[in-house]
């Protein structure tokens, strides 16, 4: 049986957990280990870490060294958040890191984040069949994240994380008072009024649909929980109703950070970020209209931890197609995409993908990016007809598709920016920035995906079926549907050429 382990590095506290792959593939938890290393505190602050921090987060890292050697620990993945993305100097902490514990950190973007949180989630609770709103409270950031049936819609992330405020907030003066100190702006009213610039966009994002689960998750929603416990004399710390998360905000204000860690028995670093942390959390689960709050005390390396076991047990996996569908519809959606053309444009693009494998041969994953591209291929519209193309490389540029890694969403963005006019080419930017072998990817799916376009070039979905076959000395595509199909195959007349030139044969349309 393996042992893995999975670090979050996090901008309150590093944490590390344990475990042992079973022989039927479940992972049994062996350690789980918190070190309050505060990186947020220097980056919230200067936009960088100091060397002191750096140092902590150092020995942290020789520790667990220590720790997954004497639990033979076969495979060790580290990943980072909020705090090292804006670090300035973040990479010299990665590189002593490497030098000296051998871990390597990958820092990850607050989507990727959101999808192992959810990973985490759904293996604690159910979540098929339900409509739930994630709220994940972290140090730095926090990432609210709409699941509808087990698959993520959409997530945000927003800059009120506990440390963050924390800094932002006391480091402001009036007066020439500190926040803190001043009596006629409580630190919950302030927390209040940072947070309310965020307060529409997360409406919007819900929505109105009813909201059938509400989930919090990070440390300072789990020590809520066991306040409730403690506080409130309650059984379970695994639920919050609203009313009660109310009732301990006004209790916590109440005291001050020492009487906090005396007398609620708080760890220093817990103790003066768990007021922001409740507010906000109360914030966001007001929005979604629930009466009360899951806490499944699940959270990002556990879902990381989730995901190694995986990769052990089947190998690399593909990306979910339900997850990334459904992103890139909602993304399809959100700039007003012709539905029912993206769609078909999408179903013709595999079947040209599966009917040409002996010239292309690449596998599922390419299959895969090849629809998504085809699905959002128009998407540029939104912003102008003119030059569609490239607005819509920049609009995939800009928003994340859940499910697809920054190298898959490259790829995407590039088969958007050249599903038209001129072939890929190195004098622009974005193309001659991917790696060569994914140049290669992005002109064959290019091939196919004008092909498929051009298939339905008027937006009336007349054609039905194609047949892409190999003859002696060419390949022929025939297509059916509704009608003479005269336009249709004028339109694939005029993008045939670059299937032709990147596969070496000549392309007849019948």
């Amino acid at each position: 049986m393996q042992k893995i382990a999975a670090i979050d590095i996090g901008s309150n506290a590093i944490r590390m957990i344990v475990g042992r792959v079973t022989d039927s593939w479940e992972v049994e938890l062996l350690e789980n280990i918190r070190l309050p290393v505060r990186l947020g505190q220097d980056v919230f602050t200067m936009g960088k870490l100091q060397e002191t921090t750096i140092q902590q987060a150092v020995e942290a890292f020789q520790h667990f060294r220590r720790v997954a050697d004497d639990f033979e620990v076969t495979r060790v993945r580290a990943i980072a958040t909020s705090a090292m993305r804006e670090a300035s100097n973040g990479y010299i902490l990665t590189d002593r890191i490497q030098q000296t514990a051998k871990i390597e950190i990958e820092v990850i973007s607050g989507d990727e984040e959101a999808r192992l949180i959810h990973r985490a989630v759904s293996d604690a609770i159910k979540l098929n069949g339900k409509r739930a709103v994630l709220i994940d409270i972290g140090g730095g950031s926090v990432e609210v994240t709409l699941s509808e049936n087990g698959n993520i819609v959409s997530t945000e992330s927003y800059n009120m994380g506990t440390v963050r405020l924390l800094k932002k907030l006391d480091g402001h003066k009036e007066s020439g008072l500190s926040f803190f100190n001043n009596p006629n702006r409580p630190f919950a009213l302030l927390v209040r009024e940072y947070a309310e610039a965020a307060r529409k966009r997360i409406d919007l994002e819900i929505g109105k649909e009813k909201i059938d689960l509400c989930i919090g998750t990070g440390g300072n929603v789990e020590e809520l929980g066991k306040l409730r416990q403690k506080l409130l004399k309650q059984s379970s710390s695994e639920i919050l109703r609203m009313s009660e998360l109310q009732e301990l905000i006004e209790r916590i204000n109440d005291l001050s950070v020492k009487d906090r860690i005396r007398k609620l028995k708080l760890r220093p670093d817990r103790a003066d970020v768990i007021l922001p942390a409740a507010i906000v959390l109360q914030l966001i689960a007001h929005e979604t209209g629930a009466k009360q709050i899951q806490i499944p005390n699940v959270g990002l390396k556990d879902g990381l931890l989730a995901e190694i076991a995986d990769e052990l047990a089947r190998g690399p996996q593909l990306p979910r197609r339900e997850q990334v569908w459904s992103s890139a519809t909602r993304l399809g959606n959100k700039y007003g995409f012709d539905a029912e053309h993206s769609t078909l444009a999408a179903k013709l693009a595999g079947q040209l993908f599966d009917q040409s494998k002996e010239l292309h041969r690449l596998d599922e994953e390419e299959r895969l990016l090849l629809e998504i591209g085809a699905l959002l291929h128009d998407i540029g519209h939104f912003i102008n007809t003119l030059d569609h193309d490239k607005h819509g490389y920049y609009v995939l540029k800009a928003n994340s598709l859940i499910g697809l890694n920054v190298r898959q969403q490259e790829i995407v963005a590039n088969l958007v920016r050249y599903h038209r006019k001129f072939p890929p080419t190195l004098e622009d930017t974005g193309f001659k920035s991917l790696p060569p072998a994914d140049r290669l990817i992005v002109t064959k799916l290019c091939a196919l995906l004008r092909l498929a376009d051009g298939m339905d070039i008027s937006h009336t979905q007349h054609v039905r079926s194609l047949a892409l076959t190999k003859k002696k000395k060419r390949w022929e595509l025939n297509i059916q549907g509704r009608g003479d199909l005269l336009l249709e195959r004028w339109g694939l007349n005029k993008r045939r050429s670059l299937f032709q030139e990147i596969f070496g044969v000549e392309l007849e349309i019948t």
